[in-house]
């Protein structure tokens, strides 16, 4: 098996119209712990990757389950597999409560259209009020992408 494999995403195409991967689908935020991990897929460049980083307060629930984060955290996924051009999302966090998740896009406009979208406009600022010790957000043009998956069997 070729370690290069690239899923192909006709520019404004969603991740819902992308051909099958190998693999099952990439695991969104709220997996449980128990899951099996399996990343997003390489992509054919350029997209971009959004990287927020953060670190909730004991009020937030570190668990990601508490005063309504987990609700609210269920809807922004929703919503963000609705944007064309949305490739998919990646997720980990460690014991001592750093988060970091990973979603991919198709191109510029579509960052755009999540970044502006008025829930998750509304979900940010009960976020800096609630659930967020700290954060972090880049914003970065990804111009190579490759994959590995071990053939079993």
């Amino acid at each position: 098996m070729s370690d290069h494999f690239i899923a192909p995403v006709a520019d404004g195409a969603s991740a819902a119209d992308a051909p099958a991967t190998p693999g099952p689908p990439s695991a969104p935020a709220s997996t449980p712990v128990d899951a099996p991990a399996v990343p997003v897929a390489a992509y054919e460049p350029p997209y971009y990757a959004v990287v927020f980083t953060s670190v909730k307060t004991e009020e937030g629930g570190r668990d990601g389950v508490a005063g309504g984060y987990g609700e609210t955290n269920e809807r922004m996924e929703e919503l963000v597999e609705k944007i064309p051009g949305y490739l998919g999302m990646d997720y980990a966090g460690s014991p001592g409560g750093l988060s970091i998740t990973v979603g991919y896009f198709r191109d510029a406009d579509a960052v755009e259209e999540w970044r502006s979208n008025a829930e998750h406009l509304a979900a940010q600022k009960r976020g800096r009020a609630e659930w967020y010790e700290r954060y972090t957000l880049h914003v970065a043009k990804v111009e190579r992408s490759h994959g590995f998956e071990r053939e079993h069997g």
